[in-house]
């Protein structure tokens, strides 16, 4: 298997659990189903990187003398990159979070609400999104054991007043692009039906509202799950994630918002993009995932600013492929190597709310990468450009314990 795939598939992969145990009292207190397989923070797969960023968009990020940005809410009406921009700097409400890592303190959130409140001292506001990652199945000493419905880790986000980000893959661990019995032909089969109906009543049982991210970045090459790998066929994706979603509306699971996510294409290959998108009947939110490598040794893709990294693509899902649905960043991050990681930080920050009215939620990939320094934490400079930010911009706080089981809106 190619390396750089396999370590990509890992980093994706970064908050599953490589063992077991059963379901803790609290679950059970709560009302939830039978624990088979519930994921901890311990064990979790080596992260690594083999993201690659090429090309560049349309629209190229501004710089901005300190004066110009302590002044940017008074920034007129302006056309920026084609887009009608009012009171721009105001922006609209943003859901905003992190998938954090244990790098904070020695563990995981959401397994650790710890790591999430240390994240929060560091950028001087609470999140309204934690993000956190778990397949199909372990398969590790030979037998496939299916994780259920991870209801302590939701819980625990919900207590915490945001709102659960989960990034369901249809794979099992230990990570790898061929998987025979995880094929998209398996989940269009049926092969996994009992287990998606009971995963899906437990969610429902749950009755919170909750961002499913469904078998992201679909559109490389570097994930299980992608029609370019495993014996998986085109057309396959769209008619899997159909099936799963068609699963959870029989059992009437109202909560569940589903994200559709391909990760970024500067090349603006709207017509490739569009052959991944299973229909707007089956999506609540789109999403994109992308990074600014730099020129870190660990993966020098070079230096590209956000709009290089994010323009093309979020044009080619609103305008083309998806217009009518709000969009996510379900992953982003930026190096240190190469440029200045903290001016990223800020462009990207002051971007989001005026250049890109249809994203209404981001979410910051902080944590440690086999040898990327994507955590805001990696400097001063850049802690600092990132709290500054979301102090001052349209980002909502910690105020969604209490949303009705329904399709998740964009902040008002």
């Amino acid at each position: 298997m190619d390396i750089v795939r396999s370590r990509r598939f890992l980093i994706s992969l970064t908050l599953c659990l490589a063992v077991v145990l059963t379901a803790t009292a609290a679950a059970y207190a709560r009302g939830g189903p039978r624990d088979r397989q519930q994921p901890t923070s311990s064990g979790i797969a080596k992260v690594a990187n083999a993201r690659a960023v090429s090309g560049g968009g349309k629209c190229r990020a501004r710089t901005f003398s300190a004066r110009f940005r302590s002044r940017r809410f008074d920034l007129p009406r302006r056309q920026l990159c084609g887009r009608s921009l009012v009171g721009a700097g105001t922006g609209r409400p943003i859901y905003w979070g992190a998938t954090i890592g244990s790098q904070l303190t020695g563990e995981q959130a959401p397994w650790d609400m710890g790591a999430v409140s240390k994240f929060e001292g560091l950028v001087g506001k609470p999140v309204s999104l934690i993000q956190f990652f778990q397949p199909f199945s372990n398969c590790a000493g030979g037998s496939c054991k299916p994780y259920s419905f991870p209801l302590t880790p939701m819980e625990s986000i919900r207590e915490h007043g945001s709102i659960p980000v989960l990034s369901w893959s249809s794979a099992a661990l230990p990570t790898s692009l061929e998987q025979s019995e995880f094929q998209l032909s398996d989940v269009i089969e049926g092969h996994f039906d009992s287990f998606i109906k009971e995963f899906a009543e437990a969610a429902k049982e749950w009755g919170h509202p909750f961002f499913l991210r469904f078998d992201w970045e679909m559109n490389e090459n570097w994930m299980p799950w992608s029609e370019q790998v495993d014996g998986n066929q085109p057309g396959q994706f769209v008619a899997a994630w159909r099936h799963v979603h068609e699963i959870f509306t029989a059992v009437g699971a109202t909560n569940v918002s589903w994200v559709w996510c391909p990760y970024v294409d500067p090349n603006a290959s709207a017509q490739e993009l569009a052959s991944y998108y299973p229909g707007d009947e089956y999506v609540d939110w789109t999403a994109l995932d992308g990074y600014n490598w730099g020129t870190n040794p660990a993966a020098p893709r070079g230096w590209r600013t956000f709009n290089q990294v994010f323009s093309s693509s979020y044009e080619a899902v609103t305008e083309k492929i998806a217009p009518s649905k709000p969009m996510m960043i379900g992953e982003m991050g930026s190096s240190e190597s190469g440029g200045s990681k903290a001016e990223w930080i800020g462009e990207a920050l002051e971007a989001i709310p005026t250049e890109y009215p249809r994203i209404r939620a981001m979410l910051w990939f902080d944590a440690e990468a086999d040898g990327m320094d994507w955590p805001v934490e990696t400097s001063p400079a850049a802690t600092e450009s990132f709290a500054r930010q979301i102090q001052s911009g349209p980002f909502t706080g910690n105020e969604f314990a209490d949303l009705p089981a329904a399709a998740i809106q964009p902040p008002s």
